[in-house]
């Protein structure tokens, strides 16, 4: 097993809230288990269904980062308690020898805002009439619907959001 504990910088029992800080960094130890075939699984130990695959080690790190991201974003938006990283990770008694413990970093705040601003597609329903004058206008459909959103929600700036 390799362990690295020297440069692991992580925040214990943190709960992410949605409130703004400069460039918060998060590790947890991915246990990388070489499969049989090629390549290498990996799993967090201190968070459950949190999985990833790559056909190396430098493509399973990639994709271990991006689940490691999702899975806590996905925990924040279920409004549930982030779990602190541990100093010794538990390996499951059945992974396959040859396996590397490997600190994996993410930046929560990154991937938060990176998701919450992503476009999204959304289906509404308005007379033919309507839209086809609309189209007729040129109108960005997108645009107007945010706008009129934003409006109707008090919304003066997009960062208005972190203040509801």
């Amino acid at each position: 097993m390799i362990y690295a504990y020297n440069w692991i910088i992580y925040l214990r029992g943190v709960r992410f809230d949605g409130s703004r800080s400069a460039q918060t960094k998060v590790t947890y130890f991915g246990i990388f288990e070489p499969l049989p075939s090629e390549g290498y699984s990996v799993y967090f130990p201190d968070l459950p269904g949190c999985v990833s695959y790559g056909e190396n080690y430098e493509r399973a790190m990639h994709e271990a980062k991006d689940a490691l991201g999702l899975h806590l974003y996905g925990m924040e938006k279920d409004g549930e308690i982030i779990p602190q990283p541990s100093d010794h990770p538990q390996v499951d008694p059945e992974t396959l020898s040859g396996f590397l413990v490997s600190p994996v970093t993410v930046f929560p705040d990154l991937v938060r805002e990176e998701l919450d601003t992503r476009s999204v597609k959304t289906n509404l329903t308005i007379p033919a009439w309507l839209k086809e004058m609309a189209e007729a206008h040129g109108v960005n459909f997108s645009k107007v619907l945010k706008t009129a959103l934003m409006d109707y929600l008090g919304l003066h700036s997009e960062e208005d959001r972190y203040n509801r």
